[in-house]
């Protein structure tokens, strides 16, 4: 029997992020999609995450969605069998880090949630693919659906991340760390310091012209390269 798998979508994302990778994930396996903006909290995100997964799962997380992996394995390593990290950092928020996020919450308490999605698309994806209007129209509608309310809550938990460096430090699981080469919110240079942390168990795998939200941007690569960590 195949590990189920738990996927961890990034900030406002729903699971139409891995919309692409969903069938060959599924190929007889449980696949679920974590709840991530009900709580202002990635302890509470995680623990309402492990209330409705199965004992021991496979965990793959994009963005925000690696936040709450890691806050998963400090809080139940041992019902992880696999790790994938995409496009997200184990660096802990920083003021520096988490003065544009207060700014987008202020936004977004305002009433300019719109203005907030019209920010985020410019950082989001390769420059290649600004003007891809089909995918820009999928981010935003995961956006609207998330709502300016779920977005402040995430935002909110995101904030206080902590650095989650250490939970790498000997990782002894089979880890996929993805990255988009034109990553300009986790570059490359983070993936690869979360690579080494890891040790040998872990694959590194970077995606030419592909920027922070991999999943869409170049859908066959990476589900190429999920399938073959969960062989």
């Amino acid at each position: 029997m195949k590990d189920p798998l738990v996927l961890v979508p990034g900030l406002s994302c729903t699971a139409a992020l891995y919309a692409r990778q969903w069938p060959a994930l599924a190929d007889g396996r449980l696949v679920l999609v974590a709840e991530h903006s009900l709580d202002d909290s990635l302890g509470a995100i995680a623990g309402r995450l492990l209330a409705a997964a199965p004992p021991r799962f496979a965990l793959c997380g994009l963005s925000m969605g690696g936040y709450i992996a890691f806050e998963v394995l400090r809080r139940a390593p041992d019902r992880v069998t696999r790790l994938a990290l995409l496009d997200t950092s184990a660096k802990p928020a920083t003021p520096d880090s988490n003065e544009p996020r207060a700014q987008m919450i202020e936004l977004a308490e305002k009433g300019a949630y719109d203005n907030v999605t019209t920010l985020l698309w410019q950082r989001l994806v390769a420059p290649g693919r600004l003007t891809d209007e089909p995918l820009r129209l999928l981010v935003r509608r995961m956006a609207d659906e998330i709502g300016a309310d779920g977005f402040v809550r995430q935002q909110k938990a995101i904030m206080k991340r902590p650095d989650s460096r250490p939970a790498l430090a000997g990782l002894a699981l089979p880890t996929l760390v993805l990255v988009g080469e034109e990553d300009a919110i986790t570059p490359v240079a983070e993936a690869q310091e979360m690579a080494g942390l890891a040790g040998p168990t872990a694959q590194l795998a970077v995606i030419p012209g592909c920027g922070h939200l991999s999943t869409l941007e170049a859908p066959d690569r990476v589900t190429d390269e999920l399938t073959g960590w969960l062989s």
